[in-house]
């Protein structure tokens, strides 16, 4: 089996959909009871794409104040990747991935998400407890947001960690109308919510990067105009001529090895570099003059140490300019559920423009 998109054609694992026996529910009965059980592909072991398995578990309870989902789309990021392949000590198997997604409320949700509506999510789920590859999910209240009209499930479900990540870390960068923001990899997540959020809101300059011309060339048929396409162009040769050699006062990068340190070169006087992800690599070498001359500063991120006061306020700015249109996630392409190791595959090895999604 192939999946096809933007002329790539990645070849996809084998055998991640057959059901295998939990120990929870006995698999393989003539129907399955809807009203007790649910789909989920849960990574039995943490040994790379085959450790994931589609397998039928209990449908959740409602309890402790949570609110019942029925999920029906649920984001693909790195972080799947980096715990199937045991990369990250923290979590445990068995565990069902997935960290974020959108859904309709079921029950528990109150006069604030009554029954029937449409809600994102994201939180701790997938790393410390079973997440949103799976057809049911119980979260708690203050890690829903309601889905605005006009933005289907497929969007919605890839909104909430890259949106909230980078709304919150510009927000902390000290951000405001007029500065110029740098957020390497254009087709990337977080690359890509840092870019329209700081252009929606007044950036001077909102610049990105690719390593990729055909890359390049998409982002700028999308609107994209202040990409620098590092295949031809260095990335500090990039933003020197796009901003007048004036530099980046808030760098958000989310790809780190060399990127970082060429990004930490490109800071104009005073600027900040957040760190916030590594999938380019966990070491670099910098330059420390690049921080003492410029009395710049390196900062780190993370998204679930944030305060749920930061998050309501990114979530008020994320929704308005949804609305608005002023942003559009993107999607480069979904896969069924029980095709979630597919999913990963072409994301991580695709790498694709856009996010990745599973249809549930």
């Amino acid at each position: 089996m192939s999946s096809k998109s933007n002329g790539n054609i990645i070849t996809e694992p084998q055998a991640t959909s057959t059901l295998v026996e939990t120990g929870e529910v006995p698999v393989g009965k003539s129907a399955r009871d809807e009203e007790t059980e649910m789909r989920a592909m849960r990574a039995e072991k943490f040994t790379g794409y085959e450790g994931l398995k589609l397998v039928n578990l209990p449908k959740p309870a409602v309890s402790d104040g949570r609110v019942l989902l029925r999920v029906t789309a649920a984001g693909v990021t790195p972080l799947e990747h980096t715990i199937l392949s045991g990369h990250f000590p923290l979590a445990k198997a068995p565990l069902i991935l997935g960290s974020e997604g959108a859904g309709v409320v079921e029950e528990g949700g109150g006069t604030d998400f009554p029954a029937g509506s449409r809600v994102m999510f994201t939180g701790t789920y997938g790393v410390f407890e079973d997440g949103a590859y799976s057809e049911w999910l119980a979260v708690p209240k203050e890690n829903l947001c309601l889905i605005p009209e006009g933005v289907d499930d497929v969007s919605a479900a890839g909104i909430p960690v890259a949106y909230l990540t980078a709304q919150v870390a510009l927000t902390l960068a000290g951000f405001r109308a007029g500065k110029t923001v740098l957020a390497p990899a254009i087709g990337g997540s977080v690359g890509n919510a840092v870019t329209q959020l700081a252009r929606a809101s007044g950036a001077k300059h909102a610049m990105s990067s690719t390593t990729n011309h055909a890359k390049a060339e998409q982002a700028r048929a999308l609107g994209f105009h202040e990409v620098i396409d590092t295949s031809s162009e260095k990335l500090g040769d990039g933003v020197r001529r796009i901003t007048g050699g004036y530099g980046a006062d808030i760098v958000i990068d989310g790809v780190g090895g060399e990127v970082f340190s060429e990004a930490l070169a490109t800071l104009a006087p005073g600027g900040s570099l957040t760190t916030l992800g590594y999938s380019a690599g966990r070491k670099t070498t910098i330059d420390v003059t690049d921080l003492i001359w410029k009395q710049a500063s390196i900062t780190s991120f993370i998204l679930f140490a944030q305060p749920q006061a930061a998050w309501a306020d990114a979530w008020n700015t994320i929704v308005a300019l949804l609305q608005s249109g002023a942003i559009k996630p993107i999607v480069a392409n979904t896969f069924p559920l029980a095709e979630a190791a597919h999913a990963l595959r072409y994301l991580v090895e695709g790498r694709p423009f856009g996010r990745v999604v599973l249809t549930i």
